[in-house]
């Protein structure tokens, strides 16, 4: 299936682990990732080594059951979790590289139940697309991969767990690492809107616009279809509700709803604060 050389391949995956590492998107020994190579072979990280610290002779090779088929040169034993990639390259043969990790910023909206927003900067739209949040299931347990399976398509590139961390899929392990990169740059961008008080979300006319020129990139989106009708972003609400922001507080824009919003005070509020600013202002000059 891969013309790349093992030993290369392994050696990448140590290169890639120690960016994770570096990026503090693991700490301790946490997050795994894998690359299949073949129609029954897969290599993974072990279990109890730190991604910044791995060496080639680390790298496990399993079986798509789960079995380690060959010997460890340091006698490491494969991730636990690679049950969870296993299931991702049964149901998606075209991906070739998995990465679990835990970036903090998009697990911030994994431990807050928060879906990651659509709609808002082109260029998550354009190399994430929409993600998908699955429900909590306990980490390295037989329910994890069916918390999301029946969610994820082809177009899948990006899944968030609920109260765990990311699943980040690739052609290769290059692809799926700038993904990662991608997504916790655009959850610590959301979080910083946040604190700004405001987001705008792109209008159904840009959307198609922008997936439009998403498919010229090569990238097919089946969102195309129906982006005129508002069905980008139906899962935003949770995120513009921690603006303090209801339906009625803020501008809609035809189908697909909410295209703006601010900090959630009404203007009464607003209006009483800036009298009482001046009031104080005057009364200091006198």
């Amino acid at each position: 299936m891969t013309h790349t050389p093992i030993w290369q391949l392994k050696k990448q995956m140590c290169e890639i682990g120690s960016n994770i590492w570096q990026r503090g998107f693991c700490a301790g020994n946490e997050g795994n990732h894998s690359v299949r190579i073949s129609d029954d072979r897969v290599l993974c990280t072990p279990t109890g080594v730190s991604k910044g610290f791995l060496k080639p002779e680390d790298i496990c090779v399993v079986d798509m059951d789960g079995k380690q088929v060959e010997a460890n040169p340091a006698g490491r034993k494969r991730t636990s979790e690679v049950l969870v990639h296993l299931a991702i390259y049964k149901q998606l043969p075209n991906t070739k590289a998995v990465i679990h990790s835990h970036p903090p910023h998009a697990v911030a909206f994994c431990l807050a139940g928060m879906p990651l927003p659509e709609g808002i900067h082109p260029e998550a739209e354009v190399f994430l697309g929409r993600t998908v949040f699955a429900p909590y299931a306990t980490p390295g347990g037989p329910d994890l991969p069916n918390s999301f399976l029946g969610k994820i398509t082809e177009q899948t590139n990006t899944i968030l767990m609920a109260n765990h961390g990311s699943v980040s899929l690739g052609k290769d392990l290059t692809e799926a690492y700038y993904r990662l990169e991608i997504l916790d740059n655009y959850a610590k961008q959301l979080i910083l809107a946040r604190q700004l008080g405001k987001v705008n979300v792109l209008k159904n006319d840009q959307m198609v616009e922008l997936l439009q020129l998403k498919q010229a990139f090569g990238f097919p989106d089946d969102r195309l279809s129906c982006a005129a009708d508002g069905c980008v972003g139906q899962d935003n609400r949770v995120f513009l509700a921690s603006f303090g922001i209801t339906p009625m507080s803020a501008r809609c824009d035809g189908p697909g709803g909410l295209v703006s919003s601010t900090s959630g005070h009404d203007d009464d509020d607003f209006e009483k604060m800036v009298q009482t600013i001046t009031d104080q202002i005057m009364a200091a000059s006198n």
